[in-house]
């Protein structure tokens, strides 16, 4: 079901505790930062990320456990996040972050056992691709605008999710052209 939107609400405290998709989608709160929400929510994902990979540790358990969180983390985010889009009356508000926590979850997991040093360089990477939006992060974040005052659905929600998808597929494309880089170049490993 589509809803109109009228005048855009706030996001709050009370927004927040009134459902759990506003929680889910304002990153327990951390979306409702004034000043860069969008980095407040991707730093809170990380530090989630790392007490998260505290438990699970390393090696094949933790990476199904990780692939099934981010496998269900996808559903419920993108239920979440068009909820709360919805109720702020907003097809794609700032205040959203979840799509950042999932994003940077991603990252981190496939950068794999990274010291804090490498975890901090994926997640300035990511933010850049997240924030500037460069070529397909572009893109992908039109890919559902509506034009303002049509009803926010379920592609909204998904558009939501999907330039972070795409920001972290850049994110790590970087991050695996500066490894090849480093090791001396693509030929480097085929001709040794």
């Amino acid at each position: 079901m589509d809803t109109l939107v009228s005048a855009p609400r706030r996001p709050g405290v009370r927004l927040l505790l009134s459902h759990p998709a506003h929680w889910i989608a304002l990153g327990a709160g951390s979306g409702l930062s004034p000043i860069a929400p969008g980095t407040v929510g991707t730093l809170w994902g990380w530090l989630v990320f790392v007490a998260i990979e505290r438990v699970l540790g390393q090696g094949r358990q933790a990476d199904l456990t990780w692939a099934a969180i981010l496998a269900v983390g996808w559903l419920v985010g993108w239920w979440a996040c068009t909820r709360t889009a919805r109720s702020l009356q907003v097809a794609d508000p700032g205040a959203i972050v979840w799509d950042e926590i999932w994003a940077i979850w991603l990252v981190l997991w496939v950068v794999g056992a990274a010291d804090w040093r490498g975890q901090a360089l994926a997640v300035a990477a990511f933010r850049f691709f997240d924030a500037a939006k460069p070529g397909p992060v572009a893109w992908a974040d039109q890919l559902f605008k509506l034009p303002k005052g049509q009803p926010i659905g379920w592609a909204q929600g998904l558009g939501i999710m999907f330039d972070d998808l795409v920001a972290a597929g850049c994110t790590l494309l970087l991050l695996a052209l500066a490894v090849v880089v480093r090791q001396g170049g693509v030929s480097a490993g085929l001709l040794s």
